[in-house]
């Protein structure tokens, strides 16, 4: 290990997938063609928190020692927002950015055959403001 401390350490991210109000009608009322799109989603974004050092090269495996997905839907989003926890020597902003783009990629996949135009595209639908809100390290 480097120099750096074991400390706990946490890191929340945020990010939303712009949506169709027929498919945000099939996340509320549970209706997407291919099941329950937050129960999928918060498993594809847990799965990519612990997963993040497989994606990015330049992660180390960290112990991940818990992992929140929350979901938020609007008129016309749905909000995806992931905070990681660890005791460790670095940070877990790469794993909560990870959980957030897997868990709105779970989302839009799950909601293609109502998202979808007659040519087979996504006009409208669209992934923003993936982000960081906040990472803290826990001095004992």
């Amino acid at each position: 290990m480097g120099s750096k401390p074991i400390l706990e350490r946490e890191a929340t991210a945020t990010g939303a997938i712009r949506l169709s109000k027929e498919a945000i009608d099939s996340i509320i009322n549970g209706k997407s063609p291919k099941g329950d799109v937050r129960e999928a989603s918060t498993i594809s974004a847990i799965q990519a928190v612990k997963e993040t050092p497989r994606t990015l090269p330049h992660c180390h495996p960290i112990p991940i020692e818990a992992c929140n997905v929350e979901w938020e839907v609007t008129e016309e989003e749905l909000h995806c927002t992931v905070t990681v926890r660890t005791h460790w020597t670095t940070g877990v902003e790469m794993e909560a950015l990870c959980g957030v783009s897997a868990g709105l990629l779970c989302a839009w996949d799950m909601l293609k055959p109502i998202e979808k135009d007659e040519n087979g595209q996504y006009p409208t639908v669209s992934i923003e403001g993936i982000r960081v809100l906040r990472k803290k390290k826990i001095h004992p």
